[in-house]
């Protein structure tokens, strides 16, 4: 039997279907399938997958194939699909797990997940009070450099967030406190507003996605280099001598960032404040300092401390665990600073109730 093939063959037109060759084969008698592709005025992969499942379907009825009508190079392509067999694994499988046994595995994973970060902050606990009793092994340059890093670095991005976000607040307020004459209350709002939740919470997503991220992506680099096998077989911990550092200089400047983001959000309710509804700034600054408290002031110093903890803490663990190829430092660099904006949200809305209940 000879199929004569003619037209474009391009998967975008699609494929014809093999009815009248499984036809052909169901009548008896064909022993042998040939290709005619004189007419056929140009092709992609289509034409070979075609090829292809005929030449299967006559496999399977026991009819050789001749693939010499066929052009050159789909004649080449289907050799080579042939000498090389179809890796295991390779085609999705279609029957599906149940259920049970998918959330069972979700389980198991998340287990292993919550050991090895549990782990990771016990050895980092021993890490910093190694550090207390001076015995931690790290070069003071290298806690001077990530100073500046997560500091000064740090601060035009932290500048622009804050201000757009002392804006925001209060042009949203003044919206809103106009309706009943109580406009110079945005101050007020702004000044409590950035102080006790959102400076902390803005540097700290900042930070996360700059410089956990930043943390990750160093550590895998050094992990694919095999830098961190290097460290070991030389006896040095690589947590004291490159996770240390980075967690020590985080901490250190996420409490002063965050109150610079108070004070650049404060500035930018003030340009509402003062600009659109005609405050004056002494007034609005005395509103402010009335209205900040501070329990305020220290509850949010003292949240920047704890997210700058979870942010390293997020960048450091999965830089460790990254793999050991260039695709897998982008995983975990994704992964670490999706991993610190959810514990960092968390950590906000456990604040949140710790300190309804104590009255704060």
């Amino acid at each position: 039997m000879c199929l004569r093939l003619a037209g474009e063959w391009y998967l975008r037109h699609g494929l014809p279907d093999l009815d009248d060759v499984r036809g052909a084969f169901d009548a008896g008698g064909v022993k042998r399938i040939s290709f005619a592709t004189a007419d056929v005025a140009g092709w992609d992969s289509a034409l070979v997958t075609f090829a292809r499942q005929v030449a299967h379907l006559a496999a399977e009825n026991g009819a050789g194939v001749d693939l010499g009508g066929l052009p050159e190079g789909a004649r080449h392509l289907l050799e080579l699909a042939e000498a090389v067999p179809e890796r295991s694994g390779a085609r999705a499988s279609e029957e599906r797990k149940p259920l049970l046994v998918r959330l069972g595995e979700s389980a198991i994973e998340a287990r292993a997940g919550a050991v090895e970060m549990l782990s990771f902050v016990g050895e980092v606990t021993v890490a910093f009070g190694r550090f207390l009793r001076g015995k931690a092994r790290f070069r003071a340059v290298d806690l001077g450099l990530m100073l500046q890093h997560c500091g000064a670095d740090a601060l035009p991005i932290v500048t622009l967030i804050s201000l757009l976000v002392g804006l925001i607040l209060a042009f949203v307020g003044a919206v809103q406190l106009e309706q009943f004459g109580a406009a110079v209350y945005v101050a007020d709002l702004v000044g409590i507003a950035m102080t006790r939740e959102m400076g902390a919470m803005m540097t700290a997503i900042v930070m996360a996605g700059r410089t956990g991220a930043a943390f990750a992506a160093q550590l895998g680099s050094m992990k694919v280099n095999q830098e961190i096998d290097a460290l070991r077989t030389m006896g040095i911990s690589p947590l004291e001598y490159l996770v240390l550092p980075r967690m020590l200089a985080l901490c250190v400047m996420m409490p002063l960032l965050c109150i610079y983001a108070d004070l650049v959000g404060i500035l930018g309710g003030a340009a509402i404040g003062v600009g659109m509804l005609d405050v004056a700034p002494a007034i609005y600054l005395q509103h402010t300092v009335e209205a900040v408290s501070y329990t305020d002031l220290f509850g949010g110093i003292f949240k920047a401390s704890v997210y700058g903890v979870l942010v390293a803490l997020s960048g450091c663990l999965r830089g460790m665990q990254s793999g050991d190829s260039a695709s897998a430092v982008g995983d975990a660099t994704t992964a670490a600073v999706v991993t610190a904006i959810v514990l960092v949200i968390c950590a906000s809305g456990l604040f949140a109730v710790v300190f309804y209940i104590l009255g704060i």
